[in-house]
């Protein structure tokens, strides 16, 4: 019996803390909702154009930062090692040294 009222209680405060935590979201969301009909009527009061609350991105920067850096690289230009030995390549399609198993299930 203790251990129901004691589930019970538990499930009553956890719907609490759902319902309070989603009562502070709906609220910031309306204090930001009046906070932008505010600027927008002061906008049209004053002869101004309502301007919408966005986020520049310039994409173009941030490629350019990367692709002349190279990722990892320190930003030197890269040069080839003294211990890095250069070899021809050969054909690594052509196996010959593998001998076929059959596999049976269990």
């Amino acid at each position: 019996m203790l251990l129901k009222l004691l589930g019970f209680v538990m499930r009553v405060g956890l719907l609490l803390a759902a319902l309070v935590f989603f009562a502070s979201l709906l609220a910031a969301g309306l204090v930001v909702l009046v906070y932008w009909l505010l600027r927008a009527l002061w906008a049209k009061l004053t002869g101004q154009p309502v301007s919408p609350w966005t986020f520049q991105v310039n994409r173009q920067d941030v490629w350019s930062r990367f692709n002349q850096r190279g990722f990892g690289s320190t930003g030197k230009a890269a040069t080839t090692p003294d211990h890095v030995v250069d070899v021809e390549v050969s054909d690594v399609t052509a196996v010959t040294d593998v001998e076929p198993k059959r596999i049976t299930p269990r």
